[in-house]
């Protein structure tokens, strides 16, 4: 369990960098907070700590999924945002990436948090007032 302040975006890959390292393949993270916040930030900050060497990673909104190759693991980067619930996420088949050699990066989980695996990670991410730069996380398993 971890609870910290990100006070610019090198907290952010450090935290993001930290949590690489305790992954294996089979992992669910599921990436709490609201719009605009930085999960997609931190994601990609996970992805190149997981050996992620594409340029371009953009955010999976309008693609659902995003995959990667990465360092020993596969990475499968989702949105769930613009889905309406568990049967339309088990129709374009998200729980193939619930296992090896996938490590499974999804925002929104709120909208299907049916799906998750009973042992997933969760990483929230909130705005700290009125700076722009900091955001309080909070990283557990369960």
């Amino acid at each position: 369990m971890t609870d910290r302040l990100l006070r610019s975006e090198s907290d952010t890959i450090a935290c993001a960098t930290g949590l690489a390292r305790k992954l294996k393949p089979g992992d669910v993270v599921a990436l709490h907070g609201d719009l605009g916040v930085g999960k997609s930030v931190f994601c990609r900050a996970l992805m190149r700590a997981l050996g992620v060497t594409d340029t371009a990673m953009p955010s999976p909104t309008f693609a659902i999924i995003q995959e990667y190759e990465g360092r020993g693991c596969r990475l499968a980067h989702m949105d769930w945002y613009r889905l309406e619930g568990a049967d339309e996420l088990d129709m374009i088949g998200v729980r193939d990436y619930m296992r090896a050699p996938w490590i499974c990066l999804i925002e929104w989980p709120e909208r299907a948090p049916e799906l998750l695996p009973s042992e997933s990670w969760h990483v929230t991410l909130a705005c700290i007032g009125d700076d722009a730069d900091m955001r309080r996380i909070s990283i557990r398993h369960s």
